[in-house]
């Protein structure tokens, strides 16, 4: 007897390997499931402006990357004692402003090598809310705790959506046609919007990315995490103690069902070599100068010795 309804995750015909590059970019979810791809070992860069939870916002910090758009003065600003930028997140935000400057300008340095190199690039939509900077008219990323009457808030319609969505995937393939996308949408439910405002952002970002998806072609894959997330895992048991993130449990179904789906099969067992790896190097012993636990490192690193000369964009 079942006694739950499962999604149904087709397999991509282009799965992520050992020497797969990918770029994983969007709201917090993607960088969980970042986590994974980085604890795992694979070559993953992620969010090089911070979480991004918006379509518009993720397609402005695409096309200055892919048109090397450095950044001046005129995109920082000072609040609160740091320097910020409407464009990235306050993760990047600096008390210095030339600190702050290299670093968005390094970020596009590093992205755009990223770009230009990647075979998957993994985007997670969060929301189709978005602040709108009443003095520049432009959609920003992070408000980044300036006074709210300084912004109008607004729903993205499905078509800008869709445009951004199009005009991300048309971007990157001019300079890197073979890259394979992975759209997904993220479980996490942003309340503070308010419950029916929720649901009708989803279905804005579900709206769009079909039917943009439905129109390319089939290089470009859509990850049902939100629905894994509302179906498979519909109790709170699965859910952070905010009841709106995905706990750990939660976090590692769904990875494993990304895994058996977008993983490649030759991959899984570097994988678990990978894990007890991690595993051992996170083993703290009772007593470190002992002749037994000098063997057990001694082991450790010829196995780590062994998977980095098998696989040689594995790094410990």
């Amino acid at each position: 007897m079942q006694f739950r309804t499962q999604i149904i995750v087709s397999k991509t015909k282009f799965p992520i390997d050992y020497n797969s590059k990918i770029v994983s970019l969007g709201s917090c979810f993607a960088e969980n499931m970042a986590d994974k791809l980085d604890y795992f070992k694979f070559d993953n860069a992620t969010n090089p402006f911070g979480i991004i939870f918006n379509a518009v916002s993720i397609f402005q910090n695409v096309k200055r990357v892919v048109d090397q758009d450095l950044f001046t003065e005129k995109d920082v600003f000072f609040h609160n004692e740091r320097w910020h930028c409407f464009e990235a997140h306050s993760d990047l935000s600096n008390s210095d402003r030339e600190e702050l400057l290299e670093t968005l300008n390094k970020a596009i340095e590093v992205t755009y090598k990223h770009l230009k190199e990647a075979t998957h690039i993994i985007i997670t939509y969060g929301t189709s809310w978005v602040y709108r900077n009443i003095e520049s008219n432009e959609i920003v990323a992070n408000c980044h705790k300036v006074p709210q009457k300084q912004f109008s808030k607004e729903l993205l319609s499905v078509e800008v959506i869709e445009k951004s969505i199009q005009n991300t995937v048309a971007l990157i393939h001019t300079f890197n046609p073979n890259v394979k996308f992975i759209f997904t949408v993220s479980p996490v439910r942003h309340i503070k919007d308010g419950f029916i405002e929720n649901q009708l952002s989803k279905s804005h970002l579900f709206t769009a990315l079909h039917k943009t998806i439905n129109h390319q072609s089939p290089t470009i894959n859509y990850f049902p995490s939100y629905e894994i997330m509302m179906d498979e895992l519909r109790d709170y048991r699965f859910y952070a103690e905010d009841m709106l993130h995905p706990n750990q449990i939660a976090i590692d179904y769904i990875w494993k069902l990304f895994c058996e789906n977008y993983i490649s099969e030759n991959s899984i067992s570097v994988m678990q070599q990978v894990d007890e790896i991690q595993r051992s190097l996170r083993h703290r012993s009772f007593n470190p100068e002992s002749l037994e636990h000098q063997k057990f490192l001694s082991q450790l690193h010829e196995k780590i010795k062994l998977l980095e000369a098998k696989c040689s964009s594995i790094k410990f």
